[in-house]
């Protein structure tokens, strides 16, 4: 089996995440700060430790841990709600924001709108500043298309948010691991991550990051081991942001993948440039395929189709006679697909992690050279 579904999640997890995982299950399994004794003051403080490592690796002020990075991107979106306002989104953004954001524009009389590329390859600083308006109060930027890699620059948006004194929240499921993400020198007051994908992580933990500047609020509510007497959740702390019981074991994951990946980031992109380049060249020499992914990004996530079949027919060929996993459809991205006028055929998405190989590429392409002469 052929595994190119990174993107969904990374399959293949580096050795330090899986022991990190078992010694969760093992060592750490005590409810982390719910109780005084010492094994709960040991998970809460090896809990902390990466809460501080994730600080480090992004830059942030603060760190919340979620259940995913949707949980995360609905933090970020419903705890900054400002009735009567405007959103700028883009049209590369998951629908992990853009249903947020597109209910609360419903019920708190919010604006939208949705900014495109105006060349091929990257959302730049003025495809967005041109939708503003003067109660304009978020912007909210995918850094990597799930969809074809399309990169946003998220350092000149950054900028243009701080001069305008509005809250920019990124979502980075995608660029995490690939791109260096530094939240104080993009200027980004939130910023969600998805670590399953490129830290290598186990599923089930996402990531806020948040500037001091930003008045968050909860949107869950319940235990959070803190002012247990307060029939209200509390105003203070982290912890406000955490109601439940925190995946220890998880979290454990999410640190050694960090490590992991800071300890071989240099090696990890440089490999998966080879692979995407050497992909999308191929790719784009096949008649009837047509390539959605720039040219010149190399950064894993290669969107294309064969002729006029659809993406899932496709990804089920790929799966039932050739043995590789790809994923094909609309990958949770409506806008992006109307921008790319795919919403009928879907598009076929090849991603790729640290652990793929020529090999695989190479057998890959010779599949899809089969199926373009069907």
């Amino acid at each position: 089996m052929i595994y190119f579904d990174n993107s969904a999640t990374t399959m293949v997890k580096p050795k330090e995440v899986i022991n990190a995982v078992l010694e969760g299950l093992t060592k750490y399994s005590a409810n982390p700060g719910r109780s005084g004794h010492k094994l709960s003051m040991m998970c809460a403080n090896k809990v902390e430790s990466i809460r501080e490592c994730i600080k480090n690796f992004i830059n942030a002020d603060n760190v919340v841990y979620t259940e995913n990075c949707t949980d995360a991107l609905n933090l970020a979106i419903l705890g900054t709600i400002k009735n009567g306002g405007h959103i700028i989104c883009t049209s590369n953004d998951h629908n992990a924001s853009t249903r947020p954001i597109f209910e609360m524009a419903k019920k708190h009389n919010i604006q939208i709108s949705v900014a495109t590329p105006s060349k091929p390859g990257t959302l730049t600083m003025e495809d967005i500043s041109k939708h503003y308006k003067e109660n304009t109060y978020l912007v909210c930027v995918n850094n990597m298309s799930n969809v074809d890699g399309e990169i946003a620059d998220i350092e000149n948006i950054g900028k243009f948010c701080k001069e305008k004194n509005i809250l920019f929240l990124v979502d980075g499921a995608q660029s995490a691991g690939h791109l260096k993400l530094n939240m104080k020198h993009c200027n980004i007051d939130m910023l969600a991550l998805a670590p399953h994908k490129g830290l290598y992580s186990p599923q089930g933990i996402g990531v806020l990051g948040f500037s001091n500047n930003v008045d968050l609020k909860p949107i869950r509510f319940g235990g959070t081991g803190t002012e247990g007497e307060n029939l209200y959740q509390p105003t203070t702390s982290l912890e406000r942001f955490e109601s439940g019981t925190l995946p220890t074991p998880n979290i454990l994951g999410l640190g050694a993948g960090i490590e992991f990946v800071k300890s071989h980031f240099d090696e990890i992109n440089s490999k998966i440039d080879d692979l995407s380049t050497y992909l999308n060249f191929e790719l784009s020499q096949i008649n009837g395929v047509k390539v959605y992914t720039h040219p010149n990004n190399s950064y894993g996530v290669i969107g294309f189709n064969i002729k006029d079949f659809g993406s899932t027919e496709v990804s089920q060929i790929l799966n039932d006679k050739y043995g590789i996993c790809v994923r094909g459809g609309l990958h949770c991205a409506g806008l992006k697909h109307r921008f790319l006028n795919t919403l009928e055929q879907g598009v076929v998405r090849a991603s790729l992690s640290y652990f793929n190989t020529f090999t695989e590429c190479e057998k890959f392409i010779r599949a899809i050279k089969q199926i373009s002469k069907l």
